[in-house]
């Protein structure tokens, strides 16, 4: 059996799956379908400095190939987080990564600086949130906002850093560049695609919100083309998201220049989806006789 094992900034994941933020909750859900230990990480629910009820419904629909959701970041606050959260995922034998989302400089920095004080393994920066300060604009689209963000962020970050990345961008090469730039030690990406569905017998968006992120197999070729793009522009490593639904899907984000993958709405219709990636993963390993996962990050051969 090949060599599953990954090392992302330092921390040693026993595989390269992570289920990814706002897909599973805090994990207590997906445990009675098997050990949280099975995954390689947990990327949590995002959490911000207060608690947030999130927007109003409608705020999830279904698309082709995928959904789109406006849930608005609905959870209980950091603090919140910290001593009632953290303390049992500790104890699930995976690694744990702390999602933080804010609407100023100062919430990202006071959350990172809290969670610097606890027991969380890596902290994940969700920018592809609207910056108050500066007209709504999300921190995420602009390389000037992108490092601004980060570099204060590090200040206070004792702990590993993940950027993660909006792909609602001109040059995703640039914007991983400016991440690592202000001190990222890996970036993760993509998150969702803005997108919208309207009802057309009221003539009214399907979305309270109107506009939502788009996320599933239908954003996967996106995926696919950014992590590409994004991984030879930066030294740092990668972790590739956007619509992986089974084991071949994975085996073509490592090889676009993932290290490590996160699984999102596929656990959606599949609660399962990782645990059928994973030994899709092996056998794929096995038959082609390659000793450890970590070959195939980046191995195209691209024309």
């Amino acid at each position: 059996m090949a060599d599953l094992q990954v090392k992302i900034a330092g921390v040693a994941f026993e595989n390269p799956l992570i289920a990814a933020s706002g897909t599973f909750g805090f994990g207590r859900e997906y445990q009675e379908f098997y050990p949280l230990s099975t995954l390689g990480g947990i990327s949590c629910k995002g959490i911000t400095l207060q608690e947030r009820p999130g927007n109003p419904p409608p705020r999830i629909a279904e698309t082709p190939s995928g959904m789109l959701n406006s849930v608005g970041l609905q959870n209980p606050g950091v603090d919140h987080f910290i001593e009632e959260d953290l303390p049992w995922l500790k104890q699930q034998g995976t690694v744990v990564i702390a999602n933080i989302a804010g609407n100023t400089q100062q919430d990202y920095c006071r959350m990172a600086e809290k969670l610097s004080e606890s027991d969380v393994d890596m902290v994940e920066l969700n920018i592809s949130c609207p910056n108050v300060k500066h007209g709504g604009v999300a921190f995420g689209t602009s390389c000037a906002s992108v490092e601004e963000i980060t570099v204060a962020v590090r200040k206070y970050c004792r702990k590993p850093l993940i950027v993660k990345l909006s792909p609602n961008v001109a040059d995703i090469g640039e914007i991983a560049a400016a991440a690592e730039a202000g001190g990222a030690d890996a970036i993760s990406l993509i998150n969702t695609l803005t997108g919208m569905r309207i009802d057309i017998r009221t003539r009214r968006p399907i979305l309270r919100n109107n506009t939502g992120g788009l996320s599933g197999p239908a954003v996967f070729p996106v995926a696919v083309r950014m992590v590409w793009q994004a991984a030879q522009r930066v030294k740092v490593p990668v972790i590739g998201l956007g619509g992986i639904s089974t084991w071949q899907d994975a085996v073509e984000m490592l090889l676009a220049g993932a290290s490590a993958l996160q699984i999102g709405t596929a656990l959606f219709t599949d609660p399962y989806a990782p645990i059928k990636i994973l030994d899709g993963l092996n056998r794929y390993l096995d038959e082609n006789h390659i000793a450890s996962v970590t070959e195939l990050t980046g191995a195209v051969c691209a024309y």
